[in-house]
């Protein structure tokens, strides 16, 4: 039989998938602190403190978001990898609080690859870049042993209203906006499971950015949970903010089948790495398989945001669901 989109399996061509492929957060922090600091002042974010994308003012009220994002497969269907790995892109933009206009391909792909593959990857991914509200516009393609796909997208946001990992007050209330457990579920679910772990990678993050823009001031700061898992990125924003953060495992929102796979041992490759980037900054009084779901390396998962108490109705309403909390103490993830 031959290869063709609808009975190749992705995952037999690579070795690990997703953003539990990103290098772990203690090194790439390591690596980024090492490069040379810009003087452009029209840079409105960029690597002194890095974000989830930068920012670039172009007039008093249109700055460009730029960022770009790429992994190999962690599912088996070409369809499904080219949706996720263009969710996954565009959400550095709408965690930015902007909206995507413009993306390009970055791929990198087996010369034995099928055509109709690699097709199937690139139509995926034009489908949802136009759901995001953009066009994608070129790319580049090389080849490369396994398959890697991914983007680079271009966003405006105005100046005034850019979010950003550092800004969450004592009091602020913790949302995310989409369940946790991709990285379990992906590696050890089953077909049920996946499958409905892949149509939340697949969902963007726009409706939820629009719901946080929409709340003014009573959004303090705003991250997408990736590949450091919710206490990672978590710990990102309280380290940022010198605030703490306390998280109730028990209301974290879960893919199917997550709790149980984490209470049965299952461990993805990055949860060490994650562990590892939070170290000493983490406090809990919950078992290892609630402490392995907050270091779950998730694939284009939610926004985390920290927003006053007020906005906490309004963003209910569109989904984000309410797991912990910011106070006032040195700056560290608190489990319970």
């Amino acid at each position: 039989m031959s290869l063709n989109a609808s009975n190749i399996r992705l995952t037999e061509w690579t070795s690990c998938g997703g953003c539990a492929a990103k290098w772990g957060a203690s090194l790439l922090s390591d690596l980024v602190a090492d490069l040379p600091a810009g003087f452009d002042t029209s840079v409105l974010v960029g690597l002194a403190p890095f974000d989830d994308a930068a920012v670039y003012q172009i007039t008093d009220d249109v700055a460009l978001v730029s960022t770009t994002d790429f992994f190999p497969p962690l599912v088996d269907n070409p369809f499904d990898f080219g949706a996720i790995a263009a969710a996954n892109a565009c959400s550095d933009v709408f965690a930015m609080g902007g909206r995507v206009i413009l993306a390009v391909n970055i791929a990198a792909f087996p010369e034995n690859l099928p055509h109709d593959v690699i097709a199937a990857i690139f139509s995926a991914a034009s489908e949802v870049v136009m759901q995001a509200g953009g066009t994608i516009a070129g790319g580049h393609t090389i080849r490369n042993p396994e398959p890697i796909f991914g983007l680079a997208v271009q966003g405006v946001v105005h100046p005034k209203r850019i979010f950003r990992k550092a800004g969450a007050q004592a009091g602020d209330i913790a949302m995310v906006s989409k369940p946790i457990g991709t990285g379990l579920v992906t590696a050890a679910g089953t077909d049920a499971q996946k499958h409905a772990a892949i149509l939340g990678m697949k969902t963007l993050n726009r409706e939820a950015a629009e719901a946080l823009q929409s709340c003014g001031h009573g959004v303090h700061a705003v991250t997408d949970v990736t590949g450091y898992g919710l206490a990672g990125h978590g710990w990102e924003v309280a380290e940022r903010s010198a605030v703490s953060l306390s998280i109730e495992t028990s209301r974290i929102p879960t893919y199917d089948g997550a709790r149980e796979l984490a209470s049965a041992g299952h461990r993805t490759g990055g949860d060490p790495r994650n562990r590892a980037y939070v170290g000493s900054h983490l406090r809990s009084s919950v078992d290892d398989a609630s402490v392995a779901l907050c270091m779950d390396p998730q694939t284009s998962g939610g926004l985390l945001a920290a927003v006053h108490p007020s906005s906490v109705s309004a963003l209910q309403d569109h989904g984000f669901v309410v797991i912990g909390e910011f106070d006032d103490g040195d700056p560290q993830v608190r489990l319970s």
